[in-house]
């Protein structure tokens, strides 16, 4: 591999052990905002999510051995931030509220953003240093993730934005 392309092959891999850190943290945090949730489409969209997640976390398993690396995850700052946002939003509303729900929303969304953001650059960076498999594996995530905030917006606007009124 060129200079160039091995650098960018460093950057890739930290990406890779970024969102991996991510998918294996919102997992574990997914059935917390599944109880906390009020309305029967939110919690059945944060369960459908955590499955996703564990799918998405083999996924990236995959392409670690499609990129011939160790298996490993780096603290990834931004989620660590937006699950305490979450966390937060459930201290301090009451259970059974849109604000609540709101909130909840807003950090799920958060965290969609900041994965599709990730999976998009990824899935871009990996054709461009030819890692034309990992990007096909990739791209599913990122698919999964731009349905699951399309989602989360029609969950807010059809039901939680209509209970504010």
């Amino acid at each position: 591999m060129k200079g160039t392309n091995l650098k960018l092959k460093e950057f890739f891999v930290h990406q890779l052990k970024d969102i991996y850190w991510a998918e294996k943290k919102l997992f574990n945090e997914l059935p917390k905002l599944q109880d906390a949730a009020t309305t029967p489409e939110l919690k059945d969209a944060f369960g459908q999510h955590r499955h996703l997640a564990q799918t998405h976390v083999e996924r990236l398993e995959q392409v670690f051995g499609m990129v011939n690396e160790k298996i490993d995850a780096t603290k990834c700052s931004a989620i660590a931030g937006i699950v305490d946002e979450g966390e937060d939003v459930i201290d301090t509303t009451n259970r059974g509220t849109a604000q609540r729900d709101t909130g909840l929303i807003f950090a799920g969304q958060k965290a969609e953003h900041y994965k599709i953001a990730t999976y998009n650059g990824m899935v871009n960076l990996a054709k461009n240093i030819g890692y034309n498999n990992a990007a096909d594996v990739l791209r599913k995530t990122l698919a999964e993730d731009r349905e699951a905030d399309a989602r989360l917006t029609q969950i807010a606007e059809k039901n939680v934005n209509y209970q504010l009124n």
